[in-house]
C-alpha cells in the first residue's frame, strides 16, 4: 500500500509544481496580441472565451442511426481571460465539460464551467489569482495542488459517476445527467489531492489504470482501481529527471511511458511550463525514455532509449511474444513550448511535418526499441474500446490534410497499424478537428463494425458540429452532421457512453 508519506509534504509538492508567492501576472501584453490576431485570423477563436454555460439541440444534416443512443462527453478550457489579463498557455483555461445527448436521430448539447475551488473564488474576484500550468500568478496563497485545478482536459464516466480529469491535482465529480459540480474526488483520504492523470486505461474487467508524476521529485505513482472506482493497488517509481508525461499505455502484461528529454529548473517564479528547458537537442542531448512497469509487480522493468521527441498521446499497445508494440505521436522538438504560443496568436511554424504517428516496437531480449512510420502530421489517436491492452489493427487521429495550409487538424482518418493505410476524410480549409473516437455496433465483430464519433469546429460560420461516421467508410464522408447554433469550446479528450 502507497501512503502519502511516500511522496512530500504539501510544501515541498506545490514548491516541485512551480507554485510559489510570486508577483502578479507578467507579460500582460499577451492579451492585446491574441485580440489583434484574431481580429486578422478568425480560426483562432478556437482558443477565445466562451461567455457562460451553453445549451441548445443541433439541426441535424443526413441521418444518425437509430441504433446511436447515448452521450459523447467532452471537456476542455473554455475561459483563458479575467479581468483584462489572458492566461499564457492553451492548458490554462477553466474546464468547460460538454454534454452531447444521441436519441432516436437527434441531438442536444449542454455545456457548463467546471466549477473548481480556482474557477469559483476567481471568477468572484474579477481576476486571476492562483497560478496555472503555464501561467505564473499568485495573488492568493496556495493550500495544495488542487487550489490551482482546471479540471479541463476529460470526461471520465466509471460506474454511474463522470469525473473532469486535469493534470495535477484530483478528479471533479459531476452530475452526468446535469453536468453541475458535486466536488472534488478523493479516491482514498492518503492520496488527497495528489495528481491523477486525465488519461486512465480501461482494462477489460472494468477496472482503470492512472498514474501522476511529481516531476520535482522524480517520482511517478501509478493506481490501480476497479469498476467501482475504489483504488486497490497504488506503487511509486523513482524516475530520474521526470519531466511532464501526460498520458500512458497499457498492454496485458505492462505499463508503458515516454519520458521526453526536458530539464526542469529550479526557478519556482516560473510557471511549470516555463521551467521546462529541451534538453534533447545537440550531440549531447538526451533521449527520449521508454519506461516499463511490470502490471504484476508495479516495479520498473526496462528502460529502452528512441531519439529525442515530445509526445503528448498514445493509441494503444499488445505484447506479442518477448516484444511490446506500441502507437504513440511523435513530435520534432519543444511542442510544448510552441503551444503557449497560441494564446498570444502565432501559429506553429509552417516548416513541414513535424510530427508523426509511430508505432514502436520494445525488445526486450536486445534492449532495443524499433519505430515504424505510421501517418504523417496528426494528433489524437484512440483505439477501439474493446481491444484497450489487446491486439488491435485499426488506430483513429485527427490529421494535418493539406501541411501548406492553416496547419490545422482537418481530417479524420482510420488508420491501419500493420499496412499503414488510411481510410481519411478531409474536411477541409477552415475547419478544425477534435479528437474522434470509435463506437462498437452491440455485439460487434470488428474494430470497424460500428461509427466514428466527434466534433469539428466550423471556422467560417462559428459554429460547432457533431460528426458521424460509418467506421467502415470514412472516406465515404460523414452519414450525419449535427450542427449546434453557436460556437461550443474547442475541447481536447472524452468518452461516449451507449445507453
Amino acid at each position: 500500500m502507497m501512503h502519502r508519506r511516500q511522496f512530500l509534504s504539501r510544501s515541498a509538492s506545490l514548491g516541485a509544481l512551480g507554485l510559489s508567492s510570486g508577483a502578479a501576472l507578467a507579460n500582460s501584453d499577451t492579451y492585446q496580441r491574441f485580440h489583434a490576431a484574431l481580429a486578422a485570423d478568425a480560426s483562432l477563436q478556437v482558443y477565445a472565451d466562451v461567455a457562460g454555460d451553453q445549451a441548445g439541440a443541433a439541426s441535424v444534416l443526413g441521418r444518425i442511426p437509430r441504433e446511436l443512443n447515448g452521450v459523447l462527453f467532452r471537456n476542455g478550457p473554455g475561459r483563458f481571460e479575467l479581468g483584462g489579463e489572458r492566461a499564457h498557455h492553451w492548458f490554462d483555461g477553466d474546464g468547460f465539460a460538454q454534454r452531447w445527448q444521441i436519441r432516436d436521430g437527434r441531438v442536444g448539447h449542454v455545456g457548463k464551467f467546471v466549477q473548481t475551488r480556482r474557477f469559483v473564488e476567481e471568477s468572484a474576484a474579477g481576476q486571476f489569482l492562483y497560478p496555472s500550468f503555464g501561467t505564473s500568478v499568485s495573488r492568493r496563497a496556495l493550500d495544495n495542488n488542487d487550489t490551482m485545478n482546471a479540471a479541463n482536459t476529460n470526461l471520465l464516466p466509471l460506474d454511474g459517476r463522470l469525473y473532469a480529469l486535469w493534470e495535477g491535482g484530483s478528479a471533479y465529480e459531476l452530475d452526468p445527467a446535469t453536468l453541475a459540480t458535486v466536488g472534488v474526488k478523493t479516491w482514498r483520504q492518503d492520496l488527497k489531492a495528489m495528481p491523477f492523470s486525465a488519461h486512465p486505461k480501461l482494462d477489460p474487467d472494468g477496472g482503470l489504470w492512472n498514474f501522476g508524476t511529481i516531476p520535482g521529485a522524480d517520482l511517478l505513482a501509478v493506481y490501480r482501481l476497479d469498476a467501482r472506482g475504489r483504488v486497490t493497488r497504488t506503487a511509486t517509481i523513482r524516475l530520474p529527471k521526470l519531466a511532464m508525461v501526460h498520458d500512458f499505455v497499457v498492454s496485458a502484461r505492462h505499463l508503458i511511458f515516454l519520458v521526453p528529454p526536458y530539464d526542469l529548473l529550479p526557478d519556482t517564479s516560473l510557471s511549470f511550463a516555463e521551467r521546462h528547458v529541451w534538453a534533447g537537442a545537440g550531440p549531447r542531448g538526451r533521449a527520449l525514455r521508454a519506461v516499463v512497469v511490470d502490471k504484476d509487480t508495479l516495479q520498473l522493468r526496462q528502460v529502452f532509449e528512441l531519439p529525442a521527441r515530445m509526445v503528448f498521446h498514445f493509441g494503444n499497445a499488445f505484447d506479442d511474444g518477448q516484444t511490446t508494440r506500441f502507437d504513440a505521436v511523435l513530435h520534432d522538438g519543444d511542442m510544448l513550448g510552441e503551444l503557449g504560443g497560441l494564446m498570444r496568436g502565432q501559429r506553429p511554424p509552417r516548416d513541414g511535418s513535424r510530427s508523426a504517428l509511430t508505432q514502436i516496437t520494445l525488445d526486450y531480449a536486445s534492449g532495443q526499441a524499433r519505430e515504424a512510420r505510421l501517418f504523417g502530421d496528426s494528433e489524437f489517436p484512440r483505439v477501439a474500446p474493446q481491444a484497450v491492452s489487446r491486439r488491435h489493427r485499426k488506430l483513429v487521429v485527427a490529421g494535418l490534410a493539406d501541411a501548406g495550409a492553416e496547419r490545422l487538424l482537418n481530417s479524420v482518418n482510420l488508420v491501419d497499424i500493420d499496412s499503414g493505410k488510411a481510410d481519411g476524410y478531409a474536411f477541409g480549409a477552415g475547419w478544425q478537428v477534435e479528437e474522434h473516437v470509435l463506437v462498437p455496433r452491440r455485439r460487434a465483430r470488428s474494430e470497424t463494425d460500428g461509427y466514428l464519433l466527434g466534433v469539428a469546429q466550423d471556422l467560417r460560420r462559428g459554429q460547432t458540429v457533431l460528426t458521424v461516421f460509418d467506421a467502415a467508410r470514412v472516406a465515404a464522408g460523414p452519414m450525419a452532421l449535427a450542427r449546434l447554433p453557436y460556437r461550443a469550446p474547442h475541447c481536447f479528450h472524452g468518452n461516449f457512453l451507449p445507453v
